[in-house]
């Protein structure tokens, strides 16, 4: 099981944003959402995009290269031409820091 690693503070993710970070050499996409901190891969299952450099509407992120949309709260693609989930990771927010441990 991996260690929680903090990734950010609260102030730097206020509801609505979103931020890149680096966990382990990988690259994953942390969403502040419907009271909640969200953590998926930051590439799209359709191509491999930048799912951080998308807008964020809600919870759901649209892959900026073909408009693929996901769920930031459960990966599940929500429209095509993505049909495979991205990789969700646990997210723990302690005080005011945000920690994400990489799922297996």
């Amino acid at each position: 099981m991996s260690t929680f690693v903090k990734v950010a503070s609260r102030a730097e993710l206020p509801p609505g944003g979103k931020t890149l970070v680096e966990v382990d050499g990988r690259a994953i996409a942390v969403f502040h959402c419907a009271g909640g901190f969200y953590a998926i891969d930051d590439v799209c299952t359709h191509d491999g995009g930048p799912l951080a450099e998308g807008v964020l509407s809600g919870c759901e992120i649209e892959c900026p290269r073909h408009g693929a949309r996901f769920d930031v709260r459960t990966g599940r693609p929500l429209c095509m031409p993505a049909i495979e989930p991205v990789a969700t990771h646990a997210v723990e927010v302690r005080g005011e820091d945000i920690y994400v441990a990489l799922s297996p």
